[in-house]
């Protein structure tokens, strides 16, 4: 296999890594109430109320608020709803990438500017909320863990970006195949 090759190949199984990664966060955001039932009922089963109180304090406090909106004011869960098709949306935004790494390299670079975005905004809207900061620091998490393929892609990117302009004369680079 090519070095070109390689490249392409890594680029491309990084790439599907984050978009089914985006697309199982977007998408656990749908069926969200009943979600946090099964998960309240699976972190009893394994001990959590012993070991963890805080956490099940704060998935009881959700379950009550959730419980409480889909009762009584089920158009805020719509909110969430928006949030999964952004998920899913931006996912499709990665195809261009996939197809054409090197021409579409600013998808990726915008996918790290929204993953570095992550942090103010819990550091911020966190405590407006009335967030715990140890849940806070979870959703960093996502930013920080969603940052690390996209910045092994770039890199990649980087590379076969400098390996096709190497290969063709004038240094203009050839479209992915």
């Amino acid at each position: 296999m090519s070095d070109r090759a390689a490249l392409l190949k890594g680029i491309r199984v990084w790439l599907v890594f984050f978009v089914v990664c985006l697309v199982l966060s977007g998408i656990t955001a749908f069926p969200l109430v009943h979600e946090l039932h099964w998960a309240e009922q699976t972190a009893r089963s394994l001990g959590a109320p012993e070991h963890l109180p805080g956490l099940m304090e704060w998935i009881g406090r959700v379950r009550d608020g959730l419980d409480a909106a889909d009762a009584d004011h089920p158009f805020l869960l719509y909110g969430t709803d928006w949030l999964a098709f952004a998920h899913l949306v931006i996912a499709v935004a990665f195809l261009g990438p996939y197809r054409d790494p090197v021409r579409n390299i600013w998808v990726v670079e915008f996918g790290l500017i929204a993953c570095a975005g992550v942090i103010p905004l819990a550091l911020i809207c966190g405590p407006v909320r009335g967030i715990p900061f140890w849940w806070s620091v979870i959703d960093m998490a996502f930013g920080v863990f969603g940052a690390i393929p996209l910045y092994l892609v770039r890199k990649k990117i980087k590379r076969l970006e400098a390996l096709t302009e190497a290969a063709v004369p004038g240094g203009a680079a050839a479209p992915a195949q």
